[in-house]
């Protein structure tokens, strides 16, 4: 139910945002599901190639993708410099 309602949040603050496509969404669906999988902490630690794999998409769309998820507020992301520790992102507030 809990991802019904972050879902629910992202499509009405998407609602009027021509600048987000099916490949963005799919994306924070993607996050969603690993958030609700590691107890819907915020931040999460991913992979990238976990990301990769969960939104069944190429890395380049989710480089773009993920990009302008932070750009327009949806996302914060933290890289990590250790490759053996995952980045972090943050649901930001919808």
């Amino acid at each position: 139910m809990k991802e019904y309602e972050e879902l629910s949040s992202f499509y009405e603050a998407i609602a009027d945002n021509t600048q987000i496509s099916a490949y963005h969404i799919c994306l924070y669906i993607a996050l969603v599901r690993l958030r609700s999988r590691n107890g819907w902490q915020n931040p999460i630690i991913v992979f990238r190639s976990g990301v990769l794999q969960e939104a069944r998409m190429g890395r380049k769309t989710y480089n773009k993708c993920m990009g302008d998820l932070i750009r327009l507020g949806y996302l914060k992301y933290e890289p990590s410099n250790n490759p053996l520790s995952g980045s972090s992102i943050y649901f930001n507030k919808l």
